[in-house]
């Protein structure tokens, strides 16, 4: 039996984030320097520890950050004031609200008051109706991530059935999307599937995101299929896990992502694609 190819993110993530710094440094030659702001409200340990990559991801590609953290009892109208004042902030080309928000914040409010021209997640409603109806916009760092990831493997979705398990506004739902614009035909699973096996081993691939260990296992899998894997969990024993039983899944799948090391470093990474695309549009604007 076969073992699956793997999927390397951490090569692949290197490789765009090389692009990423030519393209900054040819922005930063005609005088504009790529600006993210990063936002983070509270104490969330994962948190802190997702916002100090991304600062760390911008200054080593030659991104300007501006990190700017305040405590859990910061009111919702003051940091939506904070919002305005960056989305007219001619040197932040990208806003990045770290989630989870406080309780006493809602969050739905706060992803809607960003600049849809500096929505580096592609969160708002008006990025995922631009998503939808095929309009140029950004996309959510992860699935497209994910998209670039499944590129790496040479085959052409067009035609090709891909199941996606999950639903969510930030991977599933614009998951399903993405593959749709590829010319993929997509189901979407989720926990109120009767089956999603029945689903799975029809597909070509699969992308997992529930956030659920052993959500996808060998029987599931269509020989040769595409696997990724959005999930990060732990197992027993306390390691990163993903969504899929990797060991037994890549004996019969075609191409596969480890967790850790191959999603995981494409979702900041599109990050900094997304902002230096906004910082390019603002440039183009100025000539």
């Amino acid at each position: 039996m076969t073992t699956a190819q793997l999927i390397d993110g951490i090569a692949l993530s290197k490789q765009i984030r090389a692009e990423v710094g030519a393209r900054a440094a040819a922005l930063g030659a005609r005088g504009h320097t790529p600006g993210l702001a990063v936002v983070l409200v509270g104490e969330d340990p994962a948190s802190q520890v997702y916002v100090r990559n991304k600062v760390r991801a911008c200054h080593d590609h030659g991104l300007h950050s501006v990190f700017e953290k305040y405590d859990a009892t910061l009111s919702e109208s003051d940091l939506l004031a904070r919002i305005a004042a960056l989305n007219d902030d001619p040197a932040i080309h990208g806003i990045l609200v770290q989630m989870p928000l406080p309780k006493h914040i809602n969050p739905h409010r706060v992803i809607e008051a960003i600049s849809t021209a500096k929505d580096v997640d592609g969160y708002s409603t008006l990025s995922a109706g631009e998503l939808m109806t095929g309009l140029p916009g950004f996309r959510p760092c992860t699935p497209y991530g994910c998209m670039k990831l499944i590129e790496t493997t040479g085959v052409n979705l067009r035609g090709k059935h891909a199941v996606v398990i999950g639903r969510s506004n930030t991977v599933g739902k614009p998951m399903a999307l993405l593959l749709l614009q590829a010319n993929a035909s997509v189901t979407i699973c989720h926990s109120a599937t009767p089956d999603v096996g029945v689903h799975t081993r029809q597909a070509d691939v699969v992308v997992a995101a529930v956030g659920r260990r052993n959500t996808l296992t060998a029987d599931m899998v269509k020989p040769g299929a595409i696997v990724i894997d959005v999930g990060m969990n732990r197992n027993d024993e306390g390691k990163l896990c993903g969504d899929v039983d990797f060991a037994a899944v890549s004996q019969v799948a075609g191409h596969i992502t480890p967790v850790p090391g191959g999603v995981g470093p494409m979702t900041i990474t599109m990050l900094l694609v997304n902002t230096i695309e906004s910082a390019e549009r603002t440039a183009a604007r100025r000539v």
